[in-house]
């Protein structure tokens, strides 16, 4: 099953496993995936002598992970091939304490810090390019916790359990029973639910305040430059985000890079990543900011779980995500028929009826490849025309079944309680409505400015972007934006890079000048 070449790696990759780990395998004699699931973990455990599978029958195909014969709190409830095998390689890593997404001790000690016995189960598909880092991240967790236990489930062996919880999009997050997540998350925000829903032992919670010269928020293309920009100054910097790429972790193909032909979002964000650490930055990840304060003459960024920063400058750089519908029904059917990613979700809907919200390229390659798998895609734009790359439009007024609508606002999402079941929809010219029966909707209207935290610091447009001047400068003197979270016209990569540039020096100039 694995490739000669791809087991040298592993047996570099564990070459340095200082604990024993035994793979502990449960199968029923029958089932049609018992031999992939032997075969793969049998590989797996010979690519170094620290690593044994023992196997049982039971009428559950599963194993979990143990570390000197204890259980970790990770099991896996399927075959972890395809995207998940990484998360099966991460299990083992970060229970010898060697995987390089260990977060950092402040965070830590937040997951310590959760109350009670938790139980957290996440459905995937192994073609979901999202579910990984929600499985990782709460593996992870399992790892730093001992009252915490996760299990990874695949819905497609076990589909009458997934349809008996009417799941319609991965990955699905279950906290003790109850629906925690649906859809792509970062460990700070899966953290945050969490803390939530369980509570927090705020004794062991307690975090110190800790200064800087300059605190850069936000770990995009725009951010990363701020910083790097700014410690190239001199100055000590802390960069803020819940992830080290942003939204660019979501692009698949990038081809405007000028200097680089083609890169993928995962390969521009470790390439970030890779640059920012040459620096000495403080790279604080898995966080989401409250807002910013201002005492005297420094910047205090809260954040959530209780930590504070302080700095006389503040970089915002928190890009944009995609943007709601905000129509009657939309929140409630979330993850039951309305989902965002058709990569991930559209499986889901093989031989179905679905629509596509948005017209612009995203919408438009979303139909394509809606269209694959699909019995039909109905594509519904609020313009009176297509505002996707003409190549696009071309493909997909191919394909016979793909059916466009444009001059259509979207007026409702209809479902019967547990999914959707149809979308109402207005014609802008004649006012007429109708509504379309249906399995599921794909949303994809573009982004909006993820600037929430700092509206009642800065000035914002009515789009929400934070309003600067051609310096990167804010309304309130010490705080500057970049990228995509302000009014900069063209939220494209390279403008973002640009823009962080420009703040970083704007900030610098300011400090030199005591301004």
């Amino acid at each position: 099953m694995l490739e000669t070449n791809f087991k040298q790696q592993l047996q570099s990759i564990f070459s340095d496993l200082e604990a024993a780990y035994t793979l502990d395998i449960t199968v029923p004699t029958q089932h049609e995936s018992r031999e992939d699931l032997v075969t793969l973990l049998g590989e797996v455990a010979a690519t170094s002598e620290k690593i044994t599978c023992r196997i049982k029958e039971d009428n559950q195909l599963a194993f979990s992970l143990l570390k000197n014969g204890e259980a970790t709190g990770i099991r896996f409830r399927g075959v972890p091939n395809g995207h998940e095998f990484t998360s099966l390689l991460l299990a083992i890593l970060n229970s010898d304490g060697k995987g390089k997404n260990i977060p950092d001790e402040v965070i830590c000690n937040r997951v310590s810090a959760l109350k009670g016995n938790i139980h957290l189960k996440t459905y995937v598909s192994l073609t979901c390019t999202n579910c990984p880092d929600v499985v990782q991240a709460l593996n992870l967790m399992a790892l730093l916790n001992k009252n915490i236990s996760h299990e990874m489930v695949d819905g497609a062996i076990y589909q009458e359990e997934a349809d008996a919880l009417k799941i319609q999009a991965v990955p699905s997050v279950f906290a003790d029973g109850a629906l925690l997540h649906v859809g792509k998350a970062g460990f700070g925000e899966l953290l945050d639910k969490l803390e939530t829903h369980y509570g927090v032992n705020e004794a062991k919670a307690e975090i110190s305040v800790k200064k800087y010269d300059l605190v850069v928020i936000g770990g995009g293309p725009a951010g990363s430059s701020a910083a790097i920009y700014s410690a190239r100054k001199g100055l000590q910097v802390a960069l803020l985000a819940e992830r080290i790429g942003g939204q660019v972790k979501e692009t698949v193909g990038i081809e405007n890079l000028v200097s680089v032909p083609y890169t993928t979002g995962e390969e521009l964000a470790a390439n970030l990543k890779a640059h920012i650490q040459v620096y000495p930055i403080d790279i604080l990840e898995h966080r989401r900011v409250e807002k910013i304060e201002t005492e005297g003459k420094m910047k205090i960024v809260r954040v959530a779980g209780g930590e504070k920063l302080a700095a006389p400058a503040v970089i915002i750089a928190t890009g944009a995500s995609w943007r709601r519908l905000n129509v009657p029904g939309e929140s409630e059917y979330v993850g039951r028929g309305l989902a965002f990613c058709p990569h991930c979700d559209g499986p889901f809907y093989k031989g179905k009826h679905v629509a596509v919200v948005g017209g612009g390229n995203s919408g438009i390659e979303a139909a394509l490849d809606l269209a694959g798998i699909c019995a039909k895609v109905t594509v519904f734009e609020f313009l009176d025309e297509l505002k996707a790359d003409a190549v696009l439009q071309e493909k997909v007024k191919s394909l016979p079944n793909v059916e466009i609508f444009v001059s259509t606002q979207t007026m409702e999402v209809i479902g019967n309680g547990e999914k959707v079941t149809a979308i109402r929809v207005k014609n802008r010219n004649t006012e007429q409505e109708h509504i379309t029966e249906l399995d599921g909707i794909f949303v994809q209207i573009g982004l909006s400015a993820n600037s929430a935290a700092f509206k009642e610091t800065v000035s914002t447009n009515r789009f929400g972007e934070i309003e600067i001047d051609a310096h990167c400068r804010t309304n309130q003197p010490g705080i500057y934006a970049a990228g995509d979270v302000t009014t900069v016209p063209y939220k494209q990569i390279i403008i973002s890079m640009g823009e962080g540039a420009k703040a970083a020096l704007s900030a610098f100039e300011d400090r030199m000048r005591e301004i």
